[in-house]
C-alpha cells in the first residue's frame, strides 16, 4: 500500500500566554535583530501566503493604526498586555483606528507576503517565541481508497513558554 504524508490541522484554542499565528502558514523568514537602530535586519517574521489570505489579530486590543505608509497598507494593534503587533503589507484592511479587536478577528487580507512585527515600547521582539505553533504528527494515509483512521489531535503550543518571560 502506498501512503501519503498528511499534517493534521484543526481549530484548537491556544494555551494561555500564547498568541495564535495571524495566518495559517509557516514562517518563511525569521526575525533577525539589527546591530543598531538604523542597521539592516528583519524586525519581525515573514510568511509567504496566497494573496487575499485573511490576516487575524494575535490577541485582544485596540487598533492604533490602519492605513498606508509610503503607499503600503499596515495595521497596528496595541494589545491589552502592553505589546504592539504590526501586520503588512496588506491587500485590504477591514478595521479602523481606535476599533477594539479580539484575538483571531480578521484585520484584512494579505498580499503574497505578510510581515508580522511585535514591539514592547520601542523595542522590537522576535515574535516566534510568543506564537503558538501547530504540533501535529505526520502520518501515512492510504491512497488506494481504503478509509483512513481518525487523525490524532493537533495542539497549539508556545515555542518557549508564556508571554512575559
Amino acid at each position: 500500500m502506498i501512503g501519503a504524508l498528511l499534517f493534521v490541522t484543526a481549530t484548537v484554542a491556544a494555551p494561555p500566554g500564547c498568541y495564535p499565528p495571524p495566518v495559517a502558514a509557516a514562517i518563511a523568514e525569521p526575525f533577525s535583530a539589527p546591530a543598531c537602530n538604523w542597521c539592516p535586519g528583519n524586525r519581525g517574521v515573514d510568511y509567504l501566503v496566497q494573496p487575499g489570505t485573511p490576516v487575524t489579530a494575535l490577541a485582544d486590543g485596540t487598533v492604533s493604526f490602519a492605513g498606508s505608509v509610503a503607499g503600503v497598507r499596515w495595521v497596528v494593534v496595541a494589545h491589552d498586555d502592553g505589546l504592539r503587533s504590526s501586520y503588512g503589507p496588506m491587500a485590504g484592511i477591514t478595521v479602523a483606528r481606535d476599533q477594539h479587536v479580539t484575538a483571531r478577528q480578521i484585520l484584512g487580507t494579505s498580499q503574497a507576503q505578510l510581515h508580522l512585527g511585535l514591539r514592547r515600547g520601542d523595542d522590537y521582539l522576535d515574535p516566534a517565541p510568543y506564537l503558538a505553533q501547530w504540533i501535529g504528527r505526520p502520518r501515512l494515509v492510504p491512497t488506494d481508497g481504503t478509509p483512513a483512521r481518525p487523525a490524532p489531535p493537533a495542539v497549539l503550543r508556545c515555542a518557549t513558554g508564556p508571554i512575559g518571560r
